[in-house]
């Protein structure tokens, strides 16, 4: 038994059914029992997965979970709304866009490359090639980097595969053990409005702010958050060796949130 977990699995596979618009089949029944009138409602046992169609709002489902002990627990779940439909444009128009490419040999460097060079035919963004690289791509030996805009990165690409030389391509090699340090920028690194974009936009670095406002609070008659927002005394020493040190707090919160931990911090 799950204990304490009980209804976890339940609810997940009601999300599931709800996001994919599935009913699922019943388990362990092959017939409905002749026990129970059918008939004489709208219950029915579902022997295969049937299409989970919308009528008039959003879907709706109930998970009950019953404890050995008699604790019943019944959860009432409903479809969230569909966010509207990212509009992107056709082309990309972020200008150069840099490509990570790394290998553990010379020659499946270029390989990589002359696969790439296959996919730059089919209709794709470089930003989000460029993203994958950058994030969900391990750090190897052998490198390349090739930036550009969507032409140049599909010539840099094919010069990397063909091993010939490019103004668009720098490759070279480097060790792929090392440390990671953070370094914290003392005074004269901060502007107005600084870090109040990430602040809306990251719930990690909004904690973080949040943690570090409380710590403050005893000690000075301003608001961490305020100052953040609206850049107001950040001209004063003693606003801005705080703030600073708040900002990169909570900054380096958000770099652990997505994994890179580092070995070190400094400044």
């Amino acid at each position: 038994h799950t204990s304490a977990a009980a209804g976890v699995g339940g609810v997940i596979k009601m999300v599931l059914a709800m996001r994919h618009g599935l009913l699922p089949r019943t388990l362990h029944v092959d017939r409905p029992t002749p026990e129970v009138d059918w008939s004489t409602g709208d219950v029915r046992l579902l022997v295969d997965a049937q299409p989970w169609k919308v009528s008039g709002g959003p879907r709706r489902a109930g998970v009950s979970s019953f404890g050995v002990s008699g604790t019943n627990a019944h959860v009432v779940l409903e479809q969230p709304a569909e966010p509207p439909a990212a509009v992107r444009p056709a082309q990309d128009g972020r200008g150069p866009v840099p490509w990570l490419l790394s290998a553990k040999t010379p020659e499946a460097l270029r390989d990589q490359a002359t696969r790439l060079l296959a996919l730059c035919a089919e209709d794709i963004r470089a930003d989000d090639i460029g993203l994958s690289f950058a994030t969900t791509r391990s750090r190897l030996e052998h490198r390349a980097v090739v930036v550009g805009d969507r032409a140049g990165l599909f010539g840099g690409v094919e010069a990397l595969s063909g091993g010939m030389p490019s103004p668009l391509v720098v490759t070279g090699s480097g060790v792929v053990s090392g440390g990671t340090v953070l370094v914290f920028p003392g005074q004269g690194s901060q502007w107005v409005g600084m870090a109040a974009e990430l602040l809306d936009q990251s719930a990690v670095f909004a904690r973080g702010i949040a943690e570090c406002e409380v710590a403050l609070a005893p000690y000075v008659e301003w608001s961490l958050g305020e100052v953040v927002r609206s850049g107001s005394g950040l001209g004063r020493v003693d606003v801005v060796q705080p703030v600073l040190f708040a900002v990169m707090v909570s900054l380096a919160g958000v770099w652990r949130s997505f994994g890179v931990v580092p070995d070190a911090v400094v400044g």
